[in-house]
């Protein structure tokens, strides 16, 4: 995957994000760390598209973030699993696919059971996000960021709302995509997540980025920032 960060500045009623200029080429899967408020989930939302910047502008594997070919290879998951609360966990990811991808009713009936299956929720498919564990209701959102078939997944805090058991559940299928070919970007408060599954790691301090490297950093900080930060979450 390559990344272009150039001039990023971003506002609501405070500067979040602060001239960010940045380059990568080479990595597959980025995580993104830093306390609360400092920019983070704020970078990522404008990464995948969802959000404009202030000023500034986002290139990823050579084409800018707000164009809408850009936008047909992108899939994102949200901190809190974001599911139709009608509908049941299938018909979640079938109608997405019918609705915005233009599928047949049998083909993405066929897509939506292949990424269920691989989130192990085979025997859940057919029940409401309200009658299954917090855990199943986030990898149901896995499987249907998967399910249009997206280059680059965008993962914002996934476990933010979940107990140890269920961040381990979740955590644990989304290290089993791996091997799906696909580039990650996430945000995450889970360490040992990050040293598992990054390869390369972005510590965000005040709305900038402070200091960044694969992730050995986190042992070896350069920065007093990520030192005074790895500190408090070890």
């Amino acid at each position: 995957m390559k990344l272009e960060i150039t001039g990023i500045n971003h506002t609501y009623d405070v500067d979040v994000l602060k001239d960010l200029n940045f380059s990568l080429d080479n990595h597959n899967s980025i995580a993104i760390i830093g306390v609360s408020g400092s920019g983070k989930s704020t970078l990522l939302r404008l990464m995948s598209g969802l959000e404009k910047p202030t000023s500034g502008t986002i290139k990823i594997n050579d084409l800018s973030v707000d164009n809408p070919e850009y936008k047909k290879h992108v899939g994102f998951v949200f901190q809190q699993h974001n599911l139709f609360p009608h509908l049941s966990l299938k018909r979640n990811i079938t109608l997405i696919l019918e609705k915005t991808r233009n599928k047949p009713k049998e083909e993405a009936e066929e897509t939506a059971m292949k990424y269920l299956k691989l989130l192990h929720l085979e025997d859940q498919v057919n029940k409401l996000p309200k009658n299954v564990s917090g855990g199943q209701a986030q990898r149901a959102s896995i499987a249907r960021a998967l399910s249009v078939d997206p280059e680059i997944i965008f993962l914002d805090e996934p476990t933010a709302s979940l107990d140890p058991i269920l961040t381990h559940e979740v955590l644990t299928a989304v290290e089993e995509l791996k091997g799906l070919g696909k580039s990650f970007i996430f945000v995450t408060h889970v360490l040992s997540f990050v040293k598992d599954f990054a390869d390369y790691v972005i510590y965000m301090h005040e709305g900038k980025i402070h200091e960044c490297g694969i992730p050995d950093i986190l042992e070896n900080p350069k920065t007093n920032e990520l030192n005074e930060f790895m500190k408090k979450v070890r």
